[in-house]
């Protein structure tokens, strides 16, 4: 009788993969490829009408305007003809939990957070599942690529970057640890509860608390420059912030959090900071454009944070920043993130709306994202030697009534753009006799 049980058991785990199971990622490229006659997006701000893209074992070698390259009849292997439709490099999110949790109210298949407040030496990729079903619905917008980055805590722990069409994380990595990620404390908190909002007060306690932070980065730099240390994994894995290869990624919304959080940073002697969140980064330009920091801006499909400032501000603020010399990029934390993560080409369409240029607006989820990442030598234009992780649309991928992609390319591998949504689509279309 067990072991019949155990049978059942052993049949239905199956059974549950096999149902939950991602695509096939596909194969690696082995015929060049040509895209011709479609208007070209480069992600650095240039636009090429008439254009032709041509890529060859996973990355870009050519990128010119078709009206004035002579190319042999056999030059590339497949030829499709785009006219009338655009080309774009792959979409990036950062900040992302995409593959960390498939089911908010499975506990079991949520791995987005450590116990412990101060984990620098927790990594995300090891919980990445590269099969979550909900990683194949983002890609059908264009979003090829992501920051898979941990929560909670002080210090959450340690970010890498992937590419969202791989049978494991160890295949989907493009930049590992690329950077630890600290929720700066803030300067003020709504008394109350979530159903019933109190007032706003000073956080009595916000001394106290970055207090604890300067202690640990001070312990940090100290234990990484002696040579002769007893080993401690938590503060060993904060080496890359002090000599540079890695970013501190700083959580922080208010004026006061980010001054304090760079200067804090700064005075340990931490190379690379990026501020994530940002809502009032405009306000402090002055401190990031001196250290150099760039901003991943928060989800401007928000309200303000207070009564007071202009309902449209979330939208204007990209601009307001990027008019002040600042690279932003765009990231989509909150509530349901990581199913509006597929929104975010539709985050760069309403800062165009709102006063941006169409081209720049798009660098905020391609080049300038690359940039703050530290993967734009390989990701985030069309350029030649780049990976060829790219994608034709038929129309602008910033609107989400033009946004349909036909075509999908990471690395130079045709990946398959049907979800179990499309699937389900499909299905019920029949149903009803719908085209």
């Amino acid at each position: 009788m067990i072991n019949k049980n155990i049978y059942i058991v052993l049949l239905l785990f199956c059974a549950s993969l096999q149902i939950k199971a991602q695509q096939i990622p596909a194969p690696k490229q082995s015929k060049s490829v040509l895209i011709l006659n479609a208007t070209a997006h480069l992600g650095d701000g240039t636009v090429i009408e008439n254009s032709a893209i041509g890529f060859k074992d996973g990355k870009i070698t050519l990128v010119a305007d078709a009206t004035t390259i002579r190319l042999a009849a056999n030059a590339y292997d497949i030829t499709i003809n785009a006219s009338g439709k655009h080309v774009y490099p792959g979409f990036i999110v950062p900040n992302a939990t995409l593959g960390l949790v498939e089911i908010d109210a499975v506990k079991s298949s949520d791995d987005q957070e450590e116990i412990g407040s101060f984990n620098p030496n927790v990594r995300s990729i090891i919980a990445y599942n590269s099969e979550s079903k909900v990683v194949e619905t983002v890609r059908p917008n264009g979003v090829l690529i992501a920051q898979i980055t941990p929560r909670g805590g002080r210090i959450s722990g340690t970010s890498s970057v992937v590419q969202l069409d791989a049978w494991s994380w160890n295949d989907a990595i493009l930049k590992e640890n690329d950077g630890i990620h600290l929720n700066f404390p803030s300067g003020f908190r709504r008394t109350g509860s979530w159903y019933e909002p109190g007032i706003i007060e000073a956080n009595k306690d916000y001394p106290k608390q970055v207090e604890q932070i300067t202690a640990f980065l001070s312990n940090a730099k100290a234990y990484n420059q002696d040579a002769t240390k007893e080993r401690n994994i938590v503060l060993e894995a904060t080496k890359g912030l002090f000599d540079g290869t890695q970013t501190l990624y700083i959580h922080a919304d208010e004026e006061k959090q980010i001054v304090d959080a760079i200067q804090l940073a700064v005075d340990n002697q931490i190379k690379k900071i990026v501020i994530v969140g940002g809502f009032e980064a405009y306000k402090s330009a002055d401190v990031l454009q001196k250290y150099n920091v760039g901003v991943f801006l928060r989800r401007v499909h928000e309200l303000p944070v207070s009564d007071d400032q202009d309902v449209n501000l979330p939208y204007k603020m990209a601009k307001i920043l990027t008019d002040k010399g600042i690279v932003v990029g765009l990231e989509n934390s909150g509530d349901h993130e990581r199913m509006s993560v597929r929104n975010l080409p539709f985050l760069a369409g309403t800062c165009a709306a709102f006063g941006m240029d169409k081209e720049k607006a798009l660098q905020l989820i391609t080049s300038n994202t690359a940039k703050l990442l530290g993967i734009d030598a390989t990701c985030g234009t069309l350029e030649s030697g780049k990976d060829a992780t790219l994608f034709i649309s038929e129309g602008d991928a910033l609107d989400m009534r033009t946004n349909k992609l036909t075509s999908a390319f990471i690395q130079g591998r045709t990946i398959n753009l049907e979800t179990f949504q499309t699937k389900l689509n499909d299905k019920f279309k029949a149903k009803y006799n719908q085209k």
